[in-house]
C-alpha cells in the first residue's frame, strides 16, 4: 500500500482503538447477556470480517483502516474472557485466574511469526483467508466447553457504568492499565515497524523479534498474576513498573545493536506482561460486583493507551526521524504510574485491601 511511517502506525493503532471503545460496549453486553454469549458474537464478527478482507482484498489505506476496525472486537474480547474467568474464583485466586485468562494475548505472538512468513509464500490476502481457520476452531470450541459461572452479578444498568466513573479508584486502575496493557499492546504492534526502521531488518526478521517480546509478556501475566497472590498486587505492580521504565528508558538511547535493544524490550515486555497480571489481581478486590462493569472501563483505557504509543511512536518517527522522544515519553508515563500506585498504597491497604475485609494479598 505504499505507507507512510504515519500511516503505518495508525494502521496499527486503529485495532487497538477500536478495541478499548469495543471493550466497554463488550463489557455492557457480557453484563446484559451473559460472558459467553457476548464472547460468541464477537467472535463471528471477527470471522465476518476476515472473510470479506480475504475474499475482496484490501487495496487502500482506508480499507486497511476499515477492517482494523472490525479487527478491534478481538481485543475487546477480554472485556468478557476476564469476567468469566473471575465470576468462577474466589479472591486469593483471582490474580492466577485472572491471569491465565488474560495470557490469550499470547496470540499475537503467532500473528507475529507466521504472518510475514505466509505472505511470502501466498501474498498478503490468503493471510487473512489462513487467520480463518484458528478462529473458526476456536468459536467451536469455546462455543462447546465455555460456561458461565452459576453465580453472576446482577446486570448494570447505564447508571452504574457512569456511577463507576464517581470513584476516582476507577481511574487509578484505568490509568494504571494504560501503561501496563497500553505498553504491553502498542509496543506489540509497533515493534516490526521499529525494528525494521532503526536496524533494516527485514519484515520476517522483525516479526520474529517482535514474536520474542510478545511471547515474553504474554507469558508472564499469568505469573505476574500468581506473584501478586503471593506477594501482594501493589507490591508486584511496582516492581514491574520499575523494570519497565528501565529497561524501556535505555533503549530510547538508539542503542547500535539490535541483539541489545531486542533484549532491553524483552525485559520491557516482562514487566509489562507481570504488570497487567498484578492490576487485575487487584481489581476484583476492590470491584468485586462490578467487575464486568470494571473490566469494560479499565480494558478500554488500556486500549487507548495502547492506541495512544503505537500511533505516536509512528508519529514522532516522521516528525522528528527518531523514535527516542516516544520513547522516552513513554517511560516518564511509567514514572507517573509508579509514583501513583505508591501514593495510594497506604489507603489501598487499610481500607478495601484490608485483611478483614479480603482474604487476597493487596
Amino acid at each position: 500500500l505504499h505507507l507512510t511511517t504515519q500511516q503505518r502506525g495508525l494502521v496499527v493503532a486503529t485495532p487497538i482503538l477500536a478495541g478499548a471503545v469495543l471493550r466497554f460496549l463488550m463489557g455492557m453486553l457480557a453484563d446484559k447477556l451473559s460472558p459467553k454469549t457476548a464472547g460468541l458474537i464477537g467472535q463471528m464478527i471477527v470471522i465476518v470480517a476476515l472473510f470479506c478482507a480475504w475474499k475482496l482484498g484490501i487495496h487502500s489505506y482506508e480499507q486497511a483502516l476499515l477492517l482494523g476496525m472490525f479487527l478491534g472486537m478481538a481485543g475487546a474480547s477480554f472485556a468478557v474472557a476476564l469476567p468469566l474467568a473471575s465470576q468462577w474464583y474466589p479472591a486469593e485466586h483471582q490474580g492466577k485466574a485472572m491471569g491465565i485468562a488474560g495470557a490469550g494475548n499470547s496470540g499475537t505472538v503467532f500473528a507475529a511469526l507466521l504472518a510475514p512468513v505466509l505472505a511470502a509464500a501466498f501474498g498478503w490476502s490468503n493471510v487473512f483467508g489462513f487467520a480463518l481457520i484458528p478462529l473458526v476452531l476456536t468459536l467451536i470450541v469455546f462455543a462447546w466447553l465455555a460456561r458461565n459461572a452459576p453465580e453472576r452479578p446482577k446486570a448494570k444498568a447505564m447508571a452504574d457504568y457512569f456511577k463507576a466513573l464517581g470513584d476516582r479508584d476507577s481511574w487509578w486502575f484505568m490509568f494504571f492499565y494504560s501503561v501496563t496493557f497500553g505498553g504491553f499492546i502498542g509496543l506489540a504492534s509497533a515493534l516490526p515497524g521499529y525494528f525494521n526502521d532503526q536496524y533494516g531488518l527485514s519484515p520476517v526478521t522483525a516479526g520474529y523479534y517482535t514474536a520474542a517480546c510478545v511471547f515474553g509478556g504474554s507469558l508472564m501475566r499469568p505469573l505476574g498474576g500468581a506473584l501478586a497472590d503471593r506477594f501482594g498486587g501493589i507490591k508486584t505492580l511496582l516492581g514491574m513498573y520499575s523494570v519497565a521504565v528501565i529497561c524501556i528508558a535505555a533503549v530510547g538511547f538508539n542503542l547500535p545493536s539490535s541483539y541489545a535493544a531486542l533484549a532491553l524490550f524483552v525485559c520491557t515486555m516482562l514487566g509489562l506482561g507481570a504488570g497487567n497480571g498484578a492490576v487485575f489481581q487487584l481489581v476484583p478486590q476492590r470491584f468485586r460486583s462490578e467487575i464486568g462493569v470494571m473490566t469494560g472501563l479499565i480494558g478500554m483505557a488500556g486500549g487507548i493507551g495502547g492506541f495512544a504509543l503505537a500511533a505516536g511512536m509512528g508519529a514522532i518517527k516522521q516528525s522528528t526521524g527518531s523514535y527516542q522522544l516516544a520513547l522516552w515519553l513513554f517511560a516518564s508515563l511509567g514514572v507517573l504510574a509508579w509514583f501513583g500506585l505508591h501514593g495510594v498504597k497506604r489507603r489501598w491497604r487499610t481500607t478495601w485491601g484490608s485483611a478483614a475485609l479480603t482474604a487476597a494479598r493487596v
